[in-house]
């Protein structure tokens, strides 16, 4: 089991940045691969990226591609998001989840599958 909780998000002008941190406590986060999500008002919720257990292996929704930037700490047992030339569609809710060991990379885009959830940061883009 872990707990998380995202930070970072905030009002930020179009075309600029913003990091968000998804803090890991309970048990070390090295052993889950880990993803975060969003969810806009009266959506559902959509992937973002996802991380390895080791960060060696990341994947983008199309939408944030070359824009986004997932990455992660297991010593400090934190996940990063950096997001760059931000948009008025990247407004939402974003979570961070994790994923058990036993669960395959293969469905790290799946919202469905993710074993534990943050209680979301929200990031606003004005435009």
């Amino acid at each position: 089991q872990v707990q998380l909780v995202e930070s970072g998000g905030g009002l930020v002008q179009a075309g600029g940045s913003l990091r968000l941190s998804c803090a890991a406590s309970g048990r070390t986060s090295s052993r889950y691969y880990m993803g975060w999500f969003r969810q806009a008002p009266g959506k559902e919720r959509e992937f973002v990226a996802a991380i390895s257990r080791s960060g060696g292996s990341t994947d983008y929704a199309d939408s944030v591609k070359g824009r986004f930037t997932i990455s992660r700490d297991n010593a400090k047992n934190t996940v990063y998001l950096q997001m760059n030339s931000l948009k008025p569609e990247d407004t939402a809710v974003y979570y961070c989840a994790a994923v058990e060991p036993g669960t395959a990379w293969s469905i790290r885009s799946n919202v469905y599958e993710y074993d534990y959830w943050g209680q979301g940061t929200q990031v606003t883009v004005s435009s």
